[in-house]
């Protein structure tokens, strides 16, 4: 299986960048990563009324569209779980 290509919007890396600590940071960037190897891994829950899925990584969310046919993954928005859907 080919591997997906991962395009982050512009806010979602300052929203990466605005995540509290340095090491959920990482946690967040290393689970992004995954992705391009399986953009639909266990846990995984699609929204619905929107082609968005999301994934946890601790108390935050990370929100992506996918596109099968292109092998291209968008990460849309990442945040803390209380306000990531707002």
């Amino acid at each position: 299986m080919a591997s997906y290509k991962i395009e982050i919007k512009r806010s979602a890396q300052k929203e990466i960048q605005a995540v509290g600590t340095k090491k959920d940071r990482y946690r967040i960037v290393k689970r992004i990563k995954e992705l391009a190897a399986d953009p639909r891994p266990p846990g995984v829950e699609k929204l619905s009324g929107s082609p968005c899925y999301r994934v946890r990584q601790g108390a935050y969310r990370i929100v992506y569209e996918i596109q099968d046919d292109v092998l291209i993954i968008h990460i849309l928005k990442v945040g803390h779980r209380k306000d990531v859907y707002r």
